[in-house]
């Protein structure tokens, strides 16, 4: 179970965090350079990556639920203070994804960009939480508040640029492989 939890923070860390940025750079190469890159087989391969992702991450979920139900704690977030928030992204993040098995939904750039951050939003908001709640810090010097700031918009343009390193690797191999299929 080890194995498979950190197999999964793996991929979050190095594709799902990055859907966002992947997505945009997708749009803007369609924008740019209509119909010349495969951009709509890009999108494709990305919209199974988040389905299979899900149904994955799901199917852990409800294991480690049935295996280990105290260290999940399900029914205090879903009955506690902050049930409608947790529902919002407890749903966004299992049944959003999955609207995606309907083709002319998956097409669309911006359903998907939609679909990428309503999967993360928990993520989002916990960052958002976060950084403002750094910002009012009292009894910290004044330095170390500029060194949270500084780390998250490190990790924040990390994310932005592995994303589009991603697209540009995914397009360039695509792009090859229709020159190789032609020839």
């Amino acid at each position: 179970m080890e194995l498979y939890k950190s197999i999964i923070e793996m991929v979050d860390a190095n594709l799902i965090y990055c859907l966002i940025p992947i997505i945009m750079t997708l749009t803007l190469v369609e924008l740019f350079f209509k119909n010349r890159f495969e951009t709509k087989k890009t999108l494709n391969l990305i919209r199974w990556t988040i389905i299979i992702y899900t149904i994955v991450t799901f199917t852990f979920y409800l294991i480690g639920m049935a295996m280990n139900p105290d260290e999940y704690a399900f029914i205090n977030r879903a009955t506690g203070p902050y049930a409608l928030a947790y529902w919002i992204m407890f749903l966004s993040a299992l049944i959003l994804p999955l609207t995606l098995l309907i083709k002319k939904l998956a097409s669309k750039f911006w359903y998907v960009l939609l679909v990428a951050f309503g999967m993360k939003s928990g993520m989002y908001l916990e960052r958002f939480v976060i950084i403002v709640t750094s910002f009012h810090r009292d009894y910290l010097p004044e330095n170390e508040n500029f060194e949270l700031i500084d780390l998250f918009s490190f990790r924040i343009g990390m994310i932005i640029l592995q994303g589009v390193i991603m697209t540009i690797l995914t397009l360039v191999i695509l792009e090859i492989k229709k020159i190789v299929h032609n020839t």
